[in-house]
């Protein structure tokens, strides 16, 4: 499956589209318009404002499906600015219209939701199989790098046994939330995350 960048501008997430899908929505709708037409399900792969900003106009302009994994629907649906991370950006939780819930090893536009807490209690990680691509919100970054468990929700022995989890796959490519994507020896960037995260 072929996977296109979007890059987010400095705090901002980086979005992808596979197929159909858009992941992660903290881009600016201008930055998605020139695939609109092609976009009919919007996946956010955890709850922080900086990938779900923008999720409300985007799935009007491309009339796209919004989900989320289950764990992370209640902060979205109370609006809760501490487990959402708006006020780190001065701003109030958004609104997400939300179609439904996402739970482990659902698929999705062929891609297989991987609950991968840590980070947030409703994080996730995409998986394609058949190119190896892992679409690892912020629970893994390029070398070595993992999501801060020091926000509400977030857990270190959770992500360690996310980590353990995501070492299992074949991993090839990593497109992370945010930095730069990994285009090969994936599995080397997990363990050296596993190392990071304290897993000896």
């Amino acid at each position: 499956m072929q996977v296109r960048w979007i890059p987010g501008q400095g705090y901002w997430a980086n979005a992808y589209i596979c197929g159909e899908v858009l992941i992660d929505a903290g881009v600016t709708p201008m930055q998605v318009e020139a695939y609109a037409s092609e976009i009919t399900t919007i996946v956010l792969t955890h709850c922080h404002y900086d990938h779900i900003a923008h999720a409300h106009h985007i799935a009007t302009m491309c009339d796209a499906d919004v989900f989320i994994h289950e764990a992370a629907e209640p902060p979205l649906t109370n609006k809760r600015a501490e487990t959402t991370c708006s006020a780190l950006f001065g701003e109030r939780s958004p609104v997400v219209p939300l179609t439904g819930t996402l739970k482990d090893g659902d698929i999705i536009g062929g891609l297989k939701v991987i609950h991968t807490p840590g980070h947030t209690p409703g994080c996730i990680c995409l998986w394609d199989a058949e190119g190896k691509n892992l679409i690892s919100g912020d629970t893994v970054f390029a070398d070595g790098g993992v999501g801060r468990t020091d926000f509400p929700g977030g857990s270190q022995e959770d992500l360690i046994h996310s980590l353990d989890r995501l070492a299992t796959y074949d991993v090839q490519k990593i497109w992370p939330g945010h930095g730069m994507p990994v285009p090969e020896n994936g599995f080397r960037h997990i363990e050296a995350s596993r190392r990071m995260a304290g897993y000896y």
